[in-house]
């Protein structure tokens, strides 16, 4: 666990860096510079060509993850893996956007009414697509590499600088629409190969291949993981945008950016578990293929817990001050009204991020085809929910039908971890924090009111909760790393002394 904690600090840390600089574009520039209408057609262009992408990659970054251990063997180059990581998502590129293309009258026909810019945009996804697709690529082989942390900081820090000159020309009027949304796409395409350009350096890249390698049992496994993985893409990735095509086809474009706006507040809680997944995955794969079912399970509930602790912190100090938060930013009055999409999204992101670790365990075992089943339904979850309540709630019921069906999939998947590969990722701990953030709560509703300076309240009331919050993991002992780590730099390095 020492050099997961490690990497994932490193990895949190450029997480958390890239994140505060997204926060502030998203919040003080995007809501100045761009309107809801316009902020959500980059939105929905990004967010189509991921989902075209997530399909081409056919599985790509879970088969890397699970088959490279097989492959591993420096002297050989690893037997012509990074050839092979090249070909599958070329082949589905060759796939999915012919299909793309084909399928544009059904897809027009869906945002025809409420967001008509989107179609004026259709043909300027194809390039967001491709490169989106080998910029996974490539990361996942810096993953590979356990190199987590310049990846990271292309993805969370780089592409967000660049972001933020195409916004500030956008608001001088040194770019026009298409202008915009021809300098969003230039960024993907730099991150892609500044990504290809970090691995050239750490390791020697070589399309060398040996298809002797690959034999009969090889093979198979590896066609049988990427058929599931594909199919279970086709509905598990559309469910994760499944909110957002519906809002922006539905209400309209600045409905979707008022609710993504939202979102970028909510995914704060993810952050941690990105870099905690990305250093865990390759060891959970060493020990399912080794069958150490010890090994995983003690994985699993060390990172569950950790993340429990660290996305239900951040949902106290997120939620003690989102009113400051409206107050601040401009045209906060606009975006208020994503005020219960905030708390319901980051609700789910609790849910998911504490219990995710259990899909990349049934992804890594030999059940790894209940994916498949979880994904198809879930979808059929998740349209019937945001058909029902968008309607009734907007954006908001958007927001409920992904909790619902956050809820129900953990659920379901929690029932096949512990039956089928005996983990189970609850201990003590989870009671012990959910009755600090219940007294972080009442904390919270005896502190004096000071919203007539959001900016006062939010720092005080911030330093308050996060003091206390830090005290109560210690004494409690919630976790055992944490502790280790409250002990390290706090009590023998800071102003306190055992």
């Amino acid at each position: 666990m020492g050099l997961i904690i490690r990497q994932s600090i490193k990895g949190a840390i450029v997480s958390y860096v890239g994140s505060g600089v997204g926060f502030l574009i998203t919040m003080f520039v995007v809501t100045k510079c761009l309107t809801p209408e316009i902020f959500g057609l980059t939105v929905i262009l990004y967010e189509v060509a991921a989902l075209v992408s997530s399909f081409a990659q056919l599985g790509i970054s879970s088969s890397a993850l699970r088959f490279f251990p097989s492959f591993k063997d420096p002297k050989n180059g690893d037997n012509g893996f990074f050839f092979y990581l090249l070909l599958l998502p070329s082949v589905g590129l060759l796939i999915f956007i012919p299909i793309f293309l084909l399928s544009r009258s059904l897809i027009v026909s869906l945002w025809s009414q409420n967001a008509v810019l989107i179609i004026d945009y259709y043909y300027w996804i194809i390039p967001l697509i491709v490169f989106c697709t080998y910029w996974v690529v490539f990361e996942t082989y810096s993953t590979l590499q356990m190199r987590i942390v310049i990846p990271k900081f292309i993805r969370e820090v780089g592409v967000r600088i660049m972001l933020l000159f195409v916004y500030v020309f956008f608001s001088l009027d040194i770019l026009n629409v298409r202008g915009l949304v021809g300098g969003v796409i230039i960024v993907y395409g730099m991150a892609m190969l500044f990504t290809f350009a970090y691995i050239c350096l750490i390791t020697s890249i070589s399309l060398d291949h040996n298809h002797s390698f690959i034999n009969k049992s090889l093979r198979k496994q590896v066609l049988n993981y990427t058929v599931f993985l594909v199919l279970g893409s086709l509905s598990g990735s559309l469910l994760n945008q499944l909110d957002l095509f519906m809002i922006s086809s539905r209400i309209g474009l600045s409905s979707a950016g008022i609710y993504r706006i939202a979102f970028y507040i909510s995914v704060v809680i993810d952050i941690p578990y990105r870099s905690i997944s990305s250093i865990s995955s390759p060891i959970a794969a060493k020990a399912l293929q080794d069958e150490n079912m010890e090994v995983a399970n003690s994985l699993y509930q060390k990172v569950a817990l950790n993340q429990f602790i660290v996305g239900s912190c951040i949902f106290v100090l997120l939620w003690v001050n989102i009113d400051n938060l409206f107050s601040i930013i401009p045209n906060g009055v606009i975006y208020a009204q994503g005020k219960w999409v905030v708390f319901f999204l980051a609700l789910a992101r609790i849910i998911s991020t504490t219990l995710a670790f259990g899909a990349i365990l049934i992804s890594f075992s030999r059940f790894y085809y209940w994916n498949l089943f979880f994904s198809l339904f879930l979808s059929c979850i998740g349209i019937g929910a945001n058909l029902l309540l968008i309607p009734r709630l907007g954006i908001t019921g958007a927001a409920v039908a992904t909790l619902i069906t956050c809820l129900l999939s953990y659920v379901v998947q929690q029932g096949v971890v512990l039956f089928k590969i005996k983990a189970n990722p609850f201990t003590a701990g989870f009671i012990k924090q959910i009755i600090l953030v219940f007294l972080l709560f009442l904390l919270n509703g005896i502190l004096p009111d000071w919203s007539y300076n959001p900016i006062v309240d939010g720092f005080y009331r911030t330093l308050i909760i996060g003091t206390v919050t830090v005290g109560g993991l210690y004494w409690l002992q919630v976790s055992e790393e944490f502790s280790v780590l409250i002990n390290k730099y706090i009590f023998r390095r800071g102003l306190y002394k055992e």
